[in-house]
């Protein structure tokens, strides 16, 4: 396989993976056939669908437009006054082409920026300048794949899954759209998809919804990120997948991918904390947040950057908790960390995912609770768990009520960090992200 090199964006050269296979609303494609994108410069895409942001991709690789790429439904109407604020033409990408707004004050183009916007998890979603280059992290030779890619437009994850596909050849791309979410087994099935990559929200809801369809589709590559990853998750899936690479990877916006472990524990081994390799990121821990350095940052960011995620070291493993804003929760002056809660939740049989909260109580200030989405039972056949054979599973096991769950934390956490109420919701909730609200 012929691995791209670097090169300038804006170089009017088709990218090595031109001739990938892309199937998009169902219909194949390759990035060569994908109808062009005629757009402004510089523009602030809003796609109304997965191909036309992958027009959009295209337009900046070949001709290095300067882009800022979303779904049309992540910008509200402040966003859209920002943008224009910052010289952008807002431009609706549809079937009818594109439709321009143009800003009050235009200003001159900087050939060759993407821009990014965060997923807004400590508020409104900030702007980060990247480049093709700097978001092209998988360089080395790759085995054939056809990968799932299930994200919203223009996020870091779906750039990460769409570069590798316009820089390598023999990377090929099944595109689904948010309504095609909740049947992406089958489409992927269907195309023979053998990689994905997805949130641990994203791979439990499809476990949770049809795990035996799940089984059906022949993937050797499994990549999960974006959210805290738990060792009940990474178990979860090697059962289905006994062969396949599970790989979960710690990236973000402003960093970039910085973390790659492939070894089926969550977390990754605290040798590697402030290890110097050249090229690859250091991860340091300051004040039980992750620091990180990374080649791969954004625009305007150089040195340790304070990621806001907290960290924990357990037996030689640093695990990522959540964010430092809402993991730690402060129960009468002892604190709490939602992350662990939620990993012993989600460590019993019959839960398929939890969410922890603090909530204000009497005397004690803040207490901890949860919601969670129970295991689906052998009541239903189509929610079945399955085997490691694809066949479904049927258990006569009861679930569990909350005061099982109770007792099943008060065995496993300290007095003040058992969850007081426990909440049981019907499906598991999704972000367009594909994230949880955790």
């Amino acid at each position: 396989m012929t691995v791209a090199t670097p090169r300038p964006a804006g170089a009017g050269v088709e990218p090595a993976g031109v001739d990938n296979r892309l199937v998009v609303g169902g219909a194949p494609l390759t990035w060569r056939t994908l109808p062009a994108a005629e757009l402004p410069d510089p523009a602030a895409v809003l796609a109304r669908s997965a191909r036309h942001a992958l027009a959009a991709a295209r337009q900046h690789a070949v001709h290095g437009t300067e882009l800022l790429l979303s779904s049309a439904s992540r910008v509200d109407a402040t966003m859209r006054a920002e943008l224009h604020d910052a010289g952008f033409t807002v431009t609706v990408l549809d079937d009818d082409g594109a439709h321009p707004s143009a800003p009050a004050r235009p200003r001159a183009a900087e050939p060759g920026r993407l821009w990014l916007l965060t997923s807004g998890s400590t508020g409104r979603p900030k702007r980060v300048g990247h480049t093709l280059d700097t978001l092209t992290t998988v360089r080395a030779d790759q085995p054939d794949r056809t990968w799932l890619c299930p994200y919203a437009p223009g996020t870091y994850a779906w750039w990460q899954v769409v570069t590798l596909s316009l820089t390598q050849p023999g990377q090929h791309l099944v595109v689904v759209d948010p309504d095609e979410l909740d049947d992406w087994p089958v489409v992927a099935a269907a195309h023979g998809v053998d990689a994905a990559s997805g949130t641990p929200t994203f791979w439990r809801r499809t476990l949770y919804r049809d795990a035996a369809a799940l089984a059906r589709v022949p993937l050797r590559q499994i990549t999960l990120g974006g959210e805290p990853v738990d060792q009940a998750i990474l178990d979860q899936l090697r059962e289905v997948f006994p062969a396949a690479r599970i790989s979960w990877i710690y990236a973000s916006s402003e960093v970039g991918a910085s973390i790659v472990v492939h070894d089926g524990l969550a977390g990754f081994p605290v040798e590697w904390l402030d290890r110097e390799t050249p090229g690859r990121p250091i991860l340091s821990v300051h004040d039980d947040e992750l620091v990180v350095t990374s080649p791969y940052h954004g625009v305007g960011l150089s040195g340790p950057v304070r990621t806001g995620d907290r960290v924990q070291v357990v037996d030689g493993r640093v695990l990522i908790t959540g964010r430092l804003d809402s993991d730690e929760i402060n129960v009468g002056g002892s604190k709490v960390s939602a992350g662990v809660v939620r990993g012993v939740l989600t460590q019993h049989p019959g839960v398929a995912w939890a969410r922890v909260t603090g909530r204000r109580a009497p005397v004690l200030g803040r207490m901890v609770v949860a919601d969670v989405v129970l295991a689906p039972t052998g009541d239903s056949a189509d929610a079945a768990p399955a085997r490691v054979d694809g066949s479904a599973e049927h258990t006569d096991a009861p679930l569990p009520d909350e005061a099982a769950l109770v007792r099943w934390c008060a065995d496993r956490l300290p007095e003040h960090a058992v969850p007081r109420r426990i909440r049981v919701l019907t499906e598991i909730p999704v972000k367009e992200t594909l994230k949880s609200d955790v």
